[in-house]
């Protein structure tokens, strides 16, 4: 179960290299193991070029090391903070991606302003306070999950941006978290190169894109049965 799970993480992590969301060793994926008593994430500091299924860290719940000889991300205890809070939540992807980290560096929403961005998020993508002195100098990487719980929506978040930090994706594995990961950077970059000046109707944007493709029953018709 494992050793499939190492394969699909470092395949996810090579997505988001292909997609331009990170370049050099920015960002990290992760995924959940399906009995959730591990998760596997890629390596601290490995290029994206030397990265193989064999390279990725296995840990636990406790946050410790169970498998691999690599250090694990530094955002491991941030993935760990997501995992403990959101059952749901099998899959995370962490980019430095250019237009959704302007956003967060603005400390700044993304606004849905169509159905490109409606598609995936319900509302739009929102941002953290800003951590504390406090909660920077002691334990930085936990707190950053701390503050993105503070606002994740238990059911429908799929999407943060860390204030000041960059963007955080979500979904029920690895693949899907990059997805959305892919998604958000579109939308921001469509945000910011648009100068739109009002947000798409809230009908369009629930109840009729969000819900046709993850809504319950016949809310949802989008794809195939």
């Amino acid at each position: 179960m494992l050793e499939e799970l190492k394969k699909k993480v470092c395949e996810e992590n090579l997505r988001l290299l292909e997609g331009g969301l990170v370049i050099l060793t920015e960002g990290n994926v992760s995924e959940m193991s399906p009995d959730r008593k591990y998760f596997v994430i890629k390596p601290s500091g490995v290029e994206y070029g030397d990265l193989t299924p064999d390279k990725m860290v296995v840990v636990d719940l406790r946050g410790e090391v169970a498998e691999g000889s690599l250090k694990p991300s530094s955002d491991t205890p941030t993935h760990l903070e997501i995992y403990r809070q959101f059952p749901k939540i099998g899959g995370i992807a962490h980019t430095h991606s250019p237009f959704a980290t302007i956003f967060a560096q603005m400390k700044k929403p993304i606004p849905c302003y169509g159905t490109t961005h409606a598609d995936a998020f319900m509302n739009e993508v929102p941002v953290t306070r800003s951590l504390t002195e406090e909660e920077i100098f002691v334990d930085y990487e936990i707190n950053t999950g701390k503050v993105i719980a503070e606002i994740l929506d238990p059911e429908n978040g799929r999407g943060i941006l860390v204030a000041g930090h960059g963007p955080f994706a979500f979904g029920e594995s690895a693949k899907y978290a990059v997805q959305y990961a892919h998604i958000m950077e579109k939308v921001a970059m469509m945000a910011i190169l648009g100068k739109y000046d009002h947000p798409i109707q809230d009908a369009l944007l629930k109840y009729r894109h969000f819900h046709r493709k993850h809504g319950k029953g016949e809310h949802k018709y989008y794809g195939q049965n």
